[in-house]
């Protein structure tokens, strides 16, 4: 290799902090604008290739939007990625189409009124230039396809003929335009009855975005579904609730088989509820869930039909006298994602991320403080109920990084490899790095007072540095372009969209 020389290259360092950067918006509010509870974004998610991003909101509807940068510019996308990163592209999105994915219903047996909120977004394999998509409500999953229809033109009749022989009139409104159809019966005018209206000419210049509902997958939840993940083999896909998993095949939609069911005979006995549920990324046998209190599952469908008993569970013993009112609260997992190889998976729970290696149960291999500093405000986040929020997390590309939201439109972003000290907060705006303070050397359990709070009208409290937190703004939902440095959050109702 190299030409015969066995010189061994000196280990990299960790990779450098990230210098983010604002890309674009799209639904910004104006100052004062109040934001309507039907339009705040519910769900993020990119397709694999990077190419296209979905969103979902509360009022049932999914927006798409397409990747418009240097995908025409004659050079091959694996070229472009190799390119020096002084000249890193600008990603830009447009906006695509929207559809009504859901809509309110009534569940009449249980008097229960089902929310149209888009819970989760997920992308399907294309095929044949269409895109597909599954989206959930509490109870509804439903499988779409987008696909570009030729709209067909008619731009020649032979009218002219018709008039030629004098027997169509200009009137089309009324009876006499067809002279030989009087009063109910058929009168034949002199000389025959003329040519019939034919189109001449059909042209299909124009294209239009279709949206079609393909499948319908309902009935099969009794409690509101939180989480729906493709399996690699292209066919297959889970959904989840509080206390069972189901998995379905995208072709069949009255009928799928519980996989995994932890609701104990006498409901009493409850301790526990599944909050969150992934397949991994590669391997089609496998799949993780998290549970309120704290744990993460890793399944093997090869080993039973019903999935009671684990193959792995990762867990973190609390310390000793360390419990409280809050402990099980905030240990309750909002969120789990594979990192793209499948050797890691990241969680969030209330105040921190964990990365759990699949290889070792012991405990986590990092944990990254998010708010640490409000830790002394539990009370007034349990009493506000803003302790219940479910923030999202997500992991770069290339494994190197993770991310997820925290109050005051914030978000953090840090380094995952070894030996790396990042630990950034970003703000949700035009400016994101305008509230910045020196971050501390390395991202462990102390994080304390390293993030900055937006000073703003209505802010719930001061932190130790005089730094203001709003519980009311929330940043829940992110996601990571799966091939490059891009992020996309979403602040009520805006997407905004940053790139490193």
């Amino acid at each position: 290799m190299n030409g015969g020389d066995d010189k061994v290259a000196a280990p990299a360092g960790p990779p450098q902090p990230l210098e983010w950067k604002f890309s674009q918006v799209f639904g910004e509010r104006a100052a004062g604008e109040e934001v309507q509870e039907v339009d705040i974004i519910s769900a993020i998610e990119f397709d694999k290739s990077g190419d296209h991003l979905a969103t979902g909101d509360r009022g049932g509807r999914v927006v798409l939007f397409e990747r418009t940068d240097s995908k025409d510019h004659g050079v091959p996308r694996r070229d472009l990625e190799r390119m020096d990163n002084s000249l890193t592209r600008h990603p830009e999105f447009r906006y695509k189409t929207e559809f009504q994915s859901h809509e309110p219903e009534f569940d009449y047996l249980k008097s229960l009124e089902i929310e149209e909120k888009i819970n989760k977004i997920k992308w399907c394999q294309t095929a044949n230039g269409a895109l597909f998509l599954l989206s959930t409500n509490d109870k509804t999953i439903k499988f779409w396809k987008v696909q570009e229809k030729k709209i067909k033109k008619i731009s020649d009749m032979n009218v002219d003929h018709l008039k030629a022989v004098g027997n169509v009139s200009s009137s089309s409104n009324s009876s006499s335009s067809i002279p030989y159809l009087a009063n109910g019966g058929l009168s034949i005018p002199p000389g025959g009855i003329p040519s019939l209206k034919l189109p001449v000419v059909v042209t299909s210049n124009e294209t239009s975005l279709m949206a079609r509902c393909r499948r319908v997958y309902a009935h099969a939840h009794d409690y509101h579904i939180n989480s729906i993940s493709n399996n690699s083999d292209g066919e297959t896909f889970i959904s989840a609730d509080d206390l069972r998993i189901n998995l379905w095949n995208l072709e069949i939609s009255n009928q799928s088989f519980n996989i995994v069911d932890v609701k104990p005979a006498n409901m009493e006995d409850l301790t526990e509820v599944i909050t969150s549920a992934e397949f991994h990324p590669t391997h089609c046998n496998t799949l993780a869930y998290s549970s309120s209190k704290g744990s993460i599952r890793l399944v093997d469908l090869r080993q039973s039909a019903l999935c009671d008993s684990h193959t792995k569970i990762f867990e973190e013993h609390e310390a000793p006298g360390s419990r409280s009112f809050f402990t099980e609260i905030i240990a309750s997992i909002s969120d789990i994602k594979f990192a793209k190889d499948g050797r890691y998976i990241l969680s969030r729970d209330y105040m921190t991320l964990k990365l759990w290696d699949i290889n070792m149960d012991s405990g986590p291999v990092a944990t990254f403080q998010v708010h640490e500093y409000l830790r002394p405000k539990l009370c007034d986040l349990y009493e506000n109920d803003s302790i219940f929020d479910k923030f999202e997390c997500c992991l770069s590309g290339d494994g190197l990084r993770v991310s997820t939201g925290s109050y005051s439109n914030l978000f953090r972003v840090f380094g995952c490899a070894p030996g790396s000290a990042e630990a950034t907060t970003l703000e949700a705006s035009k400016n994101p790095m305008r509230r910045q303070v020196p971050t501390p050397s390395r991202p462990s359990r102390s994080l304390g007072t390293s993030i900055t709070r937006v000073v703003r009208r209505g802010a719930d409290g001061v932190d130790a540095n005089g730094n203001s937190f709003d519980f009311t703004t929330k940043l829940l939902h992110l996601a990571w372009h799966p091939t490059e440095n891009s992020i996309a959050c979403a602040a009520a109702n805006s997407l905004y969209m940053y790139y490193a």
